[in-house]
């Protein structure tokens, strides 16, 4: 093994883990890279008294573990089904970790090239952060109200950060907040080498000092940041999925610093011990969110599955129809359902779910204005931002519509210093408690801003 090998296989592998079925390297040269400990391996799946556990993504649930007949290893195989979708982690492959401590970033000095004001609020947020980062070993929350500009709240943090020579990871939930996130990051910080990782991206530059990634991807890193930040970490799946949790333990250095944003943060995660806590109730623009509105719609389902389109709806659709209008649906069937109702009454719109066809140019085209309606399910309660919106729930009495969900959605309105204001109308078959309490914690963050 040469020292170009050993090169080669640090810049590829750099505090990255991967499947030895992922090797692009010879065997033999993987071999030699084991043998000198240029990199660590371990068995993927390991079994801990008679039960099985996968090294990559944490999983110990036994029902998400299958044997088949192996093709490579010529037996009977057992494979994790929680994490297949980024190749299948198997009792016959081995997980492979590069941890290249000697790699060291360079110090980035005067790196941020934005030019905003940060308000009183996020100054004293953005001086806290920095605080985190200098002390390390540190896990802090900016519990900041939707609106509150938490990305410009990062960058001081981030500069210094990069001043330190430090390694910066941002993951989110949603890959529509990554894609978003991006380009603001890039424009901000121009001169820093920056990757932007989600299902088919192709930007995937291993030496990036900025990561902005979906929380999925953080399953493909380990001890890589010295900065670890968890944008919405209420959010599904991060709240749901435990293996996320171990990922960004796992992805985050030994003495890293973990940042945590929320709007509607956990009990859980206020409780945890040792985390600090930065409140912002408080948009960046001073005004308050606007309050949302129940109205009764009656038995909505029925109307739409027999083809009709609630009266209430096409009013407001008519008051506000030169502006850009957000609809949330409960379940992609009724989407679907109230999709083709407006296409007969030539009434133009787009719709977007999770596993939509398009959906990411349809979102863009609702950004950039060129689509005044969109139909969405739930994946656009969080990291949407256009001028001007206005939004309403449908169904809003549905379970899947819970308190953090209602104040997400009413968080997209308003959120642009020229258009501070708009409607936020919860449609209902019955009022939940889930709707009283959205109501209660956006009037209390409201209250407390004032002050």
């Amino acid at each position: 093994m040469t020292r170009d090998d050993i090169q080669k296989i640090r810049l590829f592998l750099y505090n990255r883990c991967m499947l030895s079925s992922e090797w692009p390297f010879s065997n033999e040269l993987l071999v030699q890279a084991i043998e000198k400990e240029v990199v660590q391996s371990e068995p993927t799946l390991v079994q801990e008294n008679g039960q099985w556990k996968c090294k990559r993504c944490g999983n110990e649930k036994q029902t998400l573990f299958y044997e088949h007949d192996c093709y490579h290893c010529q037996t009977l195989c057992s494979y994790c089904r929680h994490c297949i979708e980024m190749g299948k982690a198997s009792s016959c492959t081995q997980l492979l970790t590069c941890n290249a401590s000697h790699f060291r970033y360079k110090p980035q000095e005067n790196s941020c090239r934005w030019e905003g004001v940060l308000s009183s609020h996020q100054e004293q947020a953005s001086i806290q952060l920095i605080k985190a980062v200098e002390q390390q070993n540190q896990t802090h929350l900016i519990w900041a109200v939707c609106g509150a500009g938490k990305t410009e709240i990062l960058f001081p943090m981030i500069e210094k950060s990069l001043q330190l020579g430090m390694r910066i990871g941002i993951a989110t939930p949603r890959t529509d907040v990554v894609k978003e996130l991006s380009p603001r990051l890039k424009i901000a910080f121009p001169s820093i080498k920056q990757s932007s990782l989600y299902a088919g991206s192709r930007q995937k530059n291993p030496l990036a000092q900025l990561v902005i990634a979906t929380t999925h991807q953080l399953l493909r890193y380990y001890h890589a940041f010295d900065v670890l930040i968890i944008d919405e970490v209420d959010a599904f799946p991060y709240t749901y999925d435990r293996s996320l949790h171990y990922a960004s333990s796992r992805a985050k250095k030994p003495h890293g610093t973990t940042i945590f944003l929320s709007a509607t943060p956990s009990k859980r995660i206020l409780n945890t011990p040792s985390i600090t806590v930065t409140k912002i109730p408080v948009r960046f623009h001073g005004k308050p969110i606007p309050q949302p509105r129940f109205q009764w719609i009656g038995n909505w389902q029925r109307r739409l599955s027999k083809g009709s389109l609630p009266p209430t709806i096409h009013q407001w659709l008519m008051q506000h129809e030169n502006k850009p209008l957000l609809l949330f649906f409960p379940s992609i069937e009724m989407l679907k359902k109230c999709s083709s109702i407006l296409q007969g009454l030539s009434i133009k719109h787009e719709f977007v779910y999770a596993d939509a066809p398009e959906r990411h140019k349809h979102v863009q085209s609702f950004r950039e204005g060129r689509t005044n309606l969109l139909l969405t399910t739930t994946i656009l309660e969080r990291g949407v931002t256009v001028e001007n919106l206005q939004v309403a729930v449908i169904g809003a009495e549905q379970p899947i519509f819970d308190e953090a969900c209602l104040v997400q959605i009413a968080g997209r309105v308003g959120r642009k210093q020229a258009f501070p204001d708009g409607d936020v109308v919860y449609w209902h078959y019955g009022v939940t408690h889930s709707m009283i309490k959205a109501k209660r914690h956006i009037r209390q963050m409201n209250n407390e801003g004032r002050k």
